[in-house]
Parts: C-alpha cells; sequence; structure tokens
C-alpha cells in the first residue's frame, strides 16, 4: 500500500511495498512512484487516470525488485483528502496477482494445445449453441461444407446437412439422454458433393455445470459405406451362385441316381454280386455329394441370408431343438438332462436353434453302438454371456486332433463307421462367430466322451442388421 502526493512523490509506504521493492521506506518516501514499475510511463497513465475519475479499479502494472524479480499486481487506486475536503493525493493498493498469472498463461497453453489437437482432426467437430447456432468449427468442417469458419459461426447447424430434420431431432437427443453415439448424417458441400458421416455427440457446460449447447464430431464413412455396397453387391453374386449350385449340379446328381435306379429295376435277378454292388456305391456317392452340396449351402448363408438377430428366450430355442431332435432320441434310446439358467438374448432364433440341435445331435450320434447316449446341456450366465456345455460319455477326442474340428469337410471318424458331411461342426462355428461369440471343445482323449461349449454375448452388437 503507498499514498502518493498530487506531485507525484511517494509520501508513505507499508512494510509489504519495502518487501516488493527491495527499498527501505526511507529511500521510497520522497521518491518517484513511477520508478518502481517496469513501465513508468503506464504508471503514471494510471496515477492520471486517478485523479480524471477519482478511482481506478484492477489496474495491472508490473513491479521491479532491486535484484531484477518483477512481480505482477493489480492495482485500486482513489483520491485522499485533508478535513477541508482538499485533494492531498492518491491512495492505491496493490495485490500480486502473479499465481493467477501463472494459472493464465497454463490455461492458455493447454488451451492452444487443445486447439491444436482439434485443428488436427481429420474428422469435422463443431460446437453447436442451445440456440442451434454453430459457435465453433475445425478446419475439417470447412473443408467438409465449403464454407468458411466466419460463414458457419452463428449460422443454423442444420444447414449444412441432407436431411436438416434428421439432424435437428440428433441435437435434440443430445438434450434429452446426455449424447448420442454412431448417429447417421450426410453433409452436403457447396459443390453438391455428399459426404456420409457418423456423428458423436455430447453436452458442454460452462464451469459452474451450466449446459452452453452441444459438442460434436463426425466420422467419414464414405469409403465404409462404399465397402458395403461392394458386399451386398458380392452377397447378391453369391446368392445367385448358391442358387445355381442347388438347382444346375444337383439336377444332374438326382439324374444319376434316377437312371441307376431305373437301371437297377431293369435288370432285376440279372446282376451279380459285383455289379450290383457297384450300382449301390454309385447311387451312394451321388446321394453323398447331394448331401454335401446341401451342407455347403447351409454354411455359405451363415451371416449372409438370415432373420434379423432379436430378443429372444435361449430356453425357447433349446426346446425346439430338443423337438427336432426327438425322433433321433427315440431311436438311439438316449437321455439328454437340461440344467442351469437360460436367459434372454439378442440372436437369430433359426441360428441358434441350429447351433443346439448340431451340437446336441452330435452328442447324440458319436457313442459306441452298444452304449446309449447320456448328454448333459448345461446353460450359465458368464460375464454377460450365455455359457452353454454339451457334455456327452461318447468316443471323445484325441487332443491332437482338436484343431481340426470346426473345418469344413474335416472328419475325425471313417464313413463307414459314423456318416456325415464334415460340416456341422464348421458351421457352429461360423454362426457362433456371427454373434460376436467363441466355441471350443475339451476331451481327455478318446472314448473319454468330450465337452463342447460356446459363449454368446446376451446384448448382441456384432453383426446385428
Amino acid at each position: 500500500m503507498v499514498t502518493i502526493s498530487a506531485e507525484g512523490k511517494v509520501t508513505d509506504v507499508n512494510t509489504a511495498t519495502e518487501q516488493v521493492t527491495g527499498v527501505y521506506r526511507d529511500t521510497l518516501i520522497g521518491s518517484d512512484f513511477a520508478d518502481y514499475f517496469t513501465d513508468p510511463d503506464k504508471a503514471r497513465a494510471g496515477y492520471q487516470q486517478v485523479f480524471s475519475q477519482s478511482f481506478v479499479t484492477d489496474y495491472p502494472l508490473a513491479i521491479r525488485h532491486l535484484s531484477g524479480k518483477v512481480t505482477d499486481v493489480l492495482y485500486n487506486a482513489s483520491l485522499y483528502h485533508d478535513g477541508d475536503g482538499k485533494v492531498l493525493g492518491v491512495f492505491a493498493a496493490a495485490r500480486d496477482i502473479t499465481e493467477r498469472k501463472k494459472a493464465e498463461e497454463i490455461a492458455q497453453a493447454a488451451s492452444q494445445y487443445a486447439r491444436s489437437l482439434i485443428e488436427a482432426s481429420l474428422d469435422p467437430l463443431v460446437t453447436i449453441s442451445a440456440e442451434g447456432k454453430v459457435t465453433d468449427v475445425n478446419t475439417a468442417t470447412e473443408q467438409v461444407t465449403g464454407v468458411y469458419r466466419d460463414t458457419l459461426i452463428g449460422s443454423d447447424f442444420a444447414d449444412y446437412f441432407t436431411d436438416p430434420d434428421k439432424a435437428r431431432e440428433g441435437y435434440q437427443r443430445v438434450f434429452s439422454q446426455g449424447f448420442v453415439t454412431d448417429y447417421p448424417l450426410a453433409i452436403r458441400h457447396l459443390s453438391g458433393k455428399v459426404t456420409d458421416v457418423l456423428y458423436n455427440a455430447g453436452l458442454y457446460h460452462d464451469g459452474n455445470g451450466k449446459v452452453l449447447g452441444v459438442f460434436a464430431a463426425a466420422r467419414d464413412i464414405t469409403e465404409r459405406k462404399q465397402i458395403e455396397a461392394e458386399l451386398t453387391r458380392s452377397n447378391a453374386e453369391l446368392e445367385q451362385f448358391a442358387y445355381a449350385v442347388s438347382h444346375d449340379m444337383r439336377q444332374p446328381l438326382r439324374m444319376v441316381s434316377s437312371y441307376l435306379s431305373l437301371i437297377e429295376k431293369a435288370l432285376a435277378g440279372q446282376l451279380n454280386e459285383e455289379t450290383q454292388q457297384c450300382i449301390d456305391f454309385a447311387v451312394n456317392g451321388a446321394k453323398r455329394m447331394d448331401a454335401m452340396i446341401l451342407s455347403l449351402l447351409d454354411y455359405s448363408r451363415i451371416g449372409r441370408v438370415f432373420v434379423a438377430k432379436t430378443s429372444l428366450s435361449s430356453k425357447a430355442s433349446l426346446n425346439e431343438a430338443l423337438a427336432f431332435l426327438n425322433p433321433e432320441l427315440s431311436a438311439c434310446g438316449g437321455k439328454i438332462k437340461v440344467t442351469g439358467d437360460w436367459p434372454e438374448l439378442v440372436a437369430s432364433r433359426d441360428e441358434l436353434t441350429r447351433l443346439l440341435q448340431n451340437l446336441i445331435g452330435n452328442a447324440l450320434k458319436y457313442h459306441e453302438e452298444n452304449q446309449a447316449p447320456q448328454v448333459d446341456v448345461h446353460g450359465a450366465i458368464c460375464a454377460g454371456s450365455l455359457r452353454v456345455e454339451v457334455r456327452d460319455r461318447g468316443i471323445g477326442i484325441d487332443p491332437g486332433q482338436r484343431d481340426r474340428l470346426f473345418k469344413v469337410f474335416s472328419r475325425l471318424q471313417a464313413r463307414s463307421r459314423f456318416d456325415g458331411s464334415g460340416v456341422g461342426l464348421a458351421l457352429c462355428r461360423k454362426i457362433v462367430e456371427h454373434h460376436g461369440g467363441t466355441i471350443g471343445v475339451e476331451s481327455e482323449g478318446e472314448g473319454q466322451g468330450c465337452m463342447f461349449w460356446f459363449e454368446l454375448p446376451i446384448v448382441n452388437t456384432v453383426n446385428s442388421a
């Protein structure tokens, strides 16, 4: 604190003034007050301002210590008078703002760093006021719209989309739920070019928590849309190919089987054992080829031609699979025991039923002739997933052969012992992967039975179309 005469001379100081200047009081008193500032002219200008308007508030100056150290301060000053009201000079008090200046510099540096990151982003970034007006953008936004920042700021944010109503709907959704993720929109450039994007947006606030508006970031998905279009085209071609396989390739096989049967009937009683066996081999071979074609068609359709995933009861799918397996169960005299939890989950009902039917059907099938199959099916909720275990007491699996199990046409048993196309487990793996899950098998060896398991997310986000 300091008092200064009308002539600009120091008339009194406190100890804090001695400390900040490094000058004793006796020396300070009578000296020119402006001598102790880094900018004496600015100090004098502030002093004159007090005389012209009677006071100054938060007047910024910097005091220089004799050692050279500089202290940033804000001055509040006013005139003081004698008992008759005569102006004697100025009374001034300074507040050290060194720490505040450091904090401001740090904040400014952080702001510049954040701004650099925003500008460096290849994704369009924008802030929108509570009234729906653009308040800030980055360079990527200018490029995708073809509009300069000065024009964008203050304009209606929805004006730059092909569907303004949908854009406003997404904006309101942010206010109602606090955020949106992967919200699809299309930005129109001044040239007419359209860019498909996915927006992620959330509310932003001031220091007191008041909502100021929305911060939104867009990810260009033009290339992804092109890939999706190409996949759609490719799937259409594959579907046409599958039809050709099912129709054009199976037709000759049916013809071979039919004519062999006609030959067999025409020569009934005239064929020796060896010739009859050759005809049987040919007919069975054509039938196996037809079954393999059908299995390949089923495998190719998983994830490509299917009913959309919906919320369903896993127990209902299990019961449906068991109903389909009733004839096999009756034929082999086996037993199936179901235990555990069977929750609701998001899945394709047809595919889940087929998955369960294949695994339980294999457990009924692969057993010794003199042994009725015993199958335990257990469901459990495990870390947000449905885990299903299908355990049997059948022929088991050589641990060294487990990697071959889930490959197409990979058979571990001779066809003469167990019939099959060699596609069933590969189809199971594909169904599980289509649902974002995992599948595996455990066995202590041949003759020790085995346990097939799979895990599917209860809330499925993979390929959810």
